[in-house]
């Protein structure tokens, strides 16, 4: 019997703001600040943007609060203050067919993948789509086709850990040769996991370009997911997306 995987997304690093420097920067330029209530990740944005003009103090300031501030900046594109906050996710339950997509997201973006060349899979896990999921009989067909997979990929193991060949490498070439070999044989369906940075203005691309695509789930489920996490730090960065419910009861993530 295979493993059915399920999505799970921990956060291990969030945006800070050490307003003590910051206020310390500003005693010796002989500048007040008039600041408005919010999250550390908003001020720290703020911040960087009333760098770029100094504008600092009553004079300088216009009555915007920060989540105004930052709607502002985002309205007239100036958005690149939004990559002085990033956030660092380990995401787990997710297929090999969502991180081919993913991945190419690179600029605001670094990964640290599971490598199938040295991790054996033998005991992997499969991510099953609910298009497949709600049809029983799709599903148990499915599921058959998964076991053949992951049974043919132990028997390439074993076949090819034999092979006299490969046995004329070093020991980390062989293994390089033993898992790229078996690997050709996995779906990708595959679960895998991946640790994720993104700042926010990377994180707004790829919300506006993946969130609600209704014919991609698991890229709709993951932006949802990320969403919810993100907009508890910074929620000004992100206050033109919101969720919004499919027929189906899932949910895509839409731009205002």
């Amino acid at each position: 019997m295979i493993e059915i995987s399920e999505l799970s997304i921990k956060c291990l690093a969030r945006p800070n703001f050490d307003e003590d420097s910051f206020l310390s920067f500003l005693d010796e330029q002989r500048l007040n600040w008039n600041r408005s209530s919010c999250t550390p990740g908003e001020e720290l944005i703020e911040a960087a943007g009333r760098v770029c003009y100094m504008a600092f103090g009553a004079e300088r300031q216009s009555g915007k609060d920060n989540r105004q501030y930052i709607k502002h900046l985002v309205d007239q594109g100036h958005e690149s203050v939004l990559e002085h906050v990033n956030w660092t996710f380990l995401i787990s339950g997710v297929s090999r067919a969502f991180t081919h997509q993913l991945v190419r997201h690179r600029v605001g973006f670094a990964y640290s993948q599971l490598s199938q060349q040295y991790h054996d899979e033998s005991g992997a896990s499969f991510v099953v789509p609910p298009e497949i999921a709600r049809c029983p009989n799709l599903f148990n067909e499915w599921k058959k086709t998964i076991e053949q997979s992951l049974a043919f990929y132990k028997r390439l193991v074993y076949e090819i850990n034999n092979d006299p060949l490969l046995c004329e490498s070093s020991k980390k070439e062989k293994l390089r040769g033993l898992r790229s070999a078996s690997r050709s044989i996995l779906p990708n369906a595959t679960e895998t996991k991946i640790v994720v940075t993104a700042n926010a203005r990377a994180l707004r691309h790829f919300f506006k370009m993946r969130g609600a695509l209704e014919g991609d789930w698991e890229m709709r489920k993951i932006s949802c997911a990320l969403f919810d996490i993100v907009t508890k730090d910074v929620p000004a960065a992100f206050q033109d997306f919101k969720p919004e419910k499919m027929k189906d009861g899932s949910f895509k993530l839409v731009q205002l």
